[in-house]
């Protein structure tokens, strides 16, 4: 790999005579059939050549992280001496290169890893969760997963499994809120505790009042439902609206009404001719659940849109209904509920005949 990289012969030679030339060679080509660039694979070798050089050995020999930083300084002392200035993202860079070539020649030795908090407790636990409930191996991973963040919460906090409290609970997940976590993955983590100390309450290692006291957020069972659709998806629509067609002038303005004002299906449904104030442009809607009547302003495009409907689509007759169908008997009308604009916001648009008219 290095002859394919240098073409000039000093270059070459210096590469080839330096020390662990064949490892070093080894690891550039493997880092080549990653994908790397010509020139990134040729900085790789030049820096990978001063490693070597600065770790003085054949690279036969087992380092610690330790002592790669130790040699790192040495290098930037060195340089410093003879008046060339290292800067800390070079010495970085330097201890980088040197920990990948060790560890890929598995030569890189690292400290032994000191067991997590709790680690003979979450043994216990998933055993229990094992043999005794019966759970699947995915749910005793996620439960051991958070017991596992609580307990190393609670040894940065200076306590343990047995001597934690509610206040402790609370706080670990009001934590994770604060990072992020939606209300079912708080609910869930909640859950893995109260099953982990219900466990511990089992074999007299806290109160079961305690586990009691375990409590997530509360889940609502249709929480997921979209609200509606957004804002763009609207607009998409009412613009697929904006035709000369009868049916999509009287559409357009439910559409608004829905929208703009927030307005439930029956609302829409119960507007009449002299719910429009057109004076002093206001928009008198009924309040089913109220009992009352609330105003409000008409805005300047729903007046234009209604105005439009009125005058050029609403069949002229005894009802005094704002919406009516567009075929006879014209006082038989109603309008789909709001959910229906929400199923229609996430199709392309099409025409409003999707509005269907029934029996009041």
């Amino acid at each position: 790999m290095l002859e394919t990289l240098f073409r000039n012969s000093r270059v070459l030679a210096r590469h080839l005579d330096g020390p662990a030339a064949e490892e070093r060679d080894c690891f550039v080509a493997h880092f080549a059939a990653s994908g790397a660039t010509r020139d990134s694979v040729a900085n790789l070798a030049s820096e990978l050549l001063v490693v070597a050089q600065r770790l003085d050995d054949s690279g036969t020999r087992n380092r610690t992280p330790e002592e790669v930083a130790s040699v790192a300084d040495r290098w930037v002392r060195h340089h410093r001496r003879r008046g060339r200035s290292i800067s800390p993202d070079r010495r970085q860079r330097f201890v980088q290169v040197a920990t990948d070539w060790l560890r890929f020649l598995g030569r890189l030795q690292l400290p032994p890893s000191k067991p997590g908090a709790g680690t003979d407790l979450v043994d216990e636990f998933a055993l229990y969760m094992q043999r005794e409930r019966g759970l699947s191996p995915k749910t005793v991973n996620n439960r051991c997963w958070h017991v596992r963040a609580f307990l190393t919460w609670l040894d940065d906090q200076h306590s343990g499994a047995g001597m934690a409290t509610l206040e402790h609970v609370d706080a670990f997940l009001s934590m994770r809120g604060a990072q992020g976590w939606c209300r079912a993955s708080i609910a869930t983590a909640a859950t893995a505790l109260r099953s982990f100390y219900t466990h511990m309450a089992a074999t007299s290692r806290c109160a079961e009042s305690f586990v009691a006291g375990i409590e997530g957020p509360r889940l609502f069972r249709q929480e997921a439902l979209p609200a509606g659709p957004c804002w763009n998806d609207f607009q998409r629509l009412i613009a697929s609206a904006a035709t000369d067609r009868p049916r999509d002038i009287r559409d357009r303005v439910v559409l608004m009404l829905l929208r703009i004002y927030g307005l439930r299906s029956g609302e829409v449904v119960a507007l009449t001719l002299d719910d429009i104030d057109w004076e002093r442009d206001i928009l008198h809607v009924a309040r089913p659940k109220q009992r009352c009547k609330h105003d409000y302003p008409l805005a300047t495009e729903v007046g234009n849109a209604i105005l439009r409907y009125v005058r050029e689509v609403r069949p002229r007759c005894a009802s005094r209904k704002l919406f009516l169908t567009t075929d006879k008997p014209w006082p038989i009308q109603a309008i789909t509920g709001y959910h229906q604009a929400s199923v229609l916001a996430s199709r392309k648009p099409r025409s409003s005949s999707v509005w269907r008219v029934v029996s009041a």
